[in-house]
């Protein structure tokens, strides 16, 4: 566990300065655009290049350490993705310094962010089996958790107090310490790679490729599991790419009230990994995941009703609770039912279906609230009569449908979930 922790360690410490630069970015697009579709776009632009990476990271993160391709090991994929993010993060910076910074640059760094980024998180995930014992898998993928939810509590409440003092510029030099650290602490551990299976040389390109959509296919439990998780994660996503647009358009462009948001779900992911990380996990997993499904989307539920940080902080903390335990969970039963020489393949068709559902709940979601749903609740509008008692009208109305609605299907998802047999057979022993 000691090199997990420290590579553990070096990726809080870079993720904290992503989130500081990206929410000042957010508050720059918000103010350059006004628009729901142009922040959604930003998502997509991220998802978009994922897709056909993720059709050969699987083979890259699996490649065994004495083949040609040693130089591709997984430590050094994700030494290259925290460069590349380090590299297009300094662009974004000098492009502000020389007042030429445009919303199609931030389309353009998070393309590239995002593809390199999946090669880097899929090298990070799959290693993950190799550093930690089987019965330490649900604690490590809970501290996992602590890395995102404890970059949302630091990086916007950091960044919301010290951009007035130092400016964008000041921000991407903490961002790039950030980098450093991470680097650092990869340069100085060694991560395993897995052995080459006994058919590796045989094996054509095509087989390689279809190979993690094979591997899930041919076992009903795992294609249950795969056909939960990409609904929930596409209601997620779709509701979550108007989330920015909607709190800002509901607190007249407060950035403080962004940052409060974004703090509360930290706060609320720290402690529900804290909490999985000192009691281990559940014992069925798949009743985890699902409760954690129910949990998050009726806590998103009273968060799209609300129209004030006095509900809007609560409920995020409370639906940012049930991550670490529905994340970890889902996780820890891949981890469980895939060997890890095979892990970047089958993890690469999972994620290879996320990303499109994600990307397409990103391209229409903007669009969707924009042009519909915000014009069909104006004050003078008469689905406004109707929905207005319960979501409100005007800025940011529309929005909020959107959201609720997602939040309600997200609920129905886990629900369901109780009813496929298939699923609850998940767990059973390889």
């Amino acid at each position: 566990m000691r090199t997990f922790a420290i590579i553990w360690f070096g990726q809080l410490a870079s993720t904290i300065g992503t989130y500081m630069t990206e929410f000042a970015l957010t508050l720059w697009a918000w103010e350059a655009t006004g628009s729901a579709t142009a922040l959604a776009l930003m998502g997509f632009f991220s998802q978009l290049p994922r897709i056909p990476i993720t059709l050969f990271a699987g083979l890259i993160v699996d490649a065994p350490a004495e083949t040609l391709r040693r130089r591709f090991n997984r430590k050094h994929l994700m030494m290259l993705g925290d460069a590349v993010a380090a590299l297009s993060t300094v662009g974004i910076a000098l492009l502000f310094a020389t007042g030429n910074l445009q919303i199609w640059h931030l389309y353009l760094a998070t393309t590239l962010n995002g593809g390199f980024g999946q090669i880097q998180g899929l090298a990070y995930q799959t290693s993950i089996s190799s550093l930690v014992p089987p019965a330490q898998l649900t604690r490590a993928n809970s501290m996992n958790s602590a890395i995102h939810y404890g970059a949302a509590i630091f990086g916007p409440a950091l960044a919301g107090v010290l951009y007035p003092l130092i400016g964008l510029l000041g921000i991407v030099g903490i961002d790039l310490a950030g980098f450093g650290v991470a680097i650092a602490t990869l340069l100085t551990r060694s991560i395993p790679q897995p052995p080459p299976p006994a058919n590796h040389d045989i094996e054509t390109l095509r087989a390689k490729l279809t190979f993690g959509f094979r591997a899930v296919w041919r076992q009903p439990s795992l294609r249950a599991l795969l056909l939960v998780s990409t609904l929930f994660w596409f209601f997620h996503d779709l509701g979550g790419a108007i989330y920015d647009p909607m709190i800002l358009a509901r607190s007249g462009g407060s950035a403080q009230v962004l940052a409060s948001t974004a703090t509360a779900a930290g706060l609320g992911g720290v402690t529900g990994a804290i909490a999985l990380s000192l009691w281990g996990g559940p014992k069925h997993r798949v009743s985890g995941m699902l409760a954690g499904f129910i949990g998050a989307g009726l806590s998103k539920t009273v968060f799209g009703l609300g129209r004030s940080p006095q509900v809007w902080v609560p409920a995020q903390f409370c639906s940012s609770l049930n991550f670490p335990l529905l994340g970890s969970s889902e996780t820890a039963i891949w981890m469980t039912q895939i060997a890890p020489a095979q892990q970047g393949r089958v993890f690469a068709a999972n994620a290879l279906v996320l990303h499109v559902v994600s990307a397409g709940a990103a391209l229409i979601a903007g669009p969707l609230a924009e042009r519909i749903l915000e014009p069909a609740l104006v004050p003078t509008e008469y689905l406004a009569d109707i929905l207005g008692p319960v979501v409100g009208t005007g800025p940011g109305a529309g929005m909020a449908l959107l959201f609720v609605g997602c939040a309600l299907a997200m609920a129905g998802v886990g629900l369901g979930g109780y009813w496929l047999a298939d699923l609850s057979r998940a767990e059973a022993p390889r």
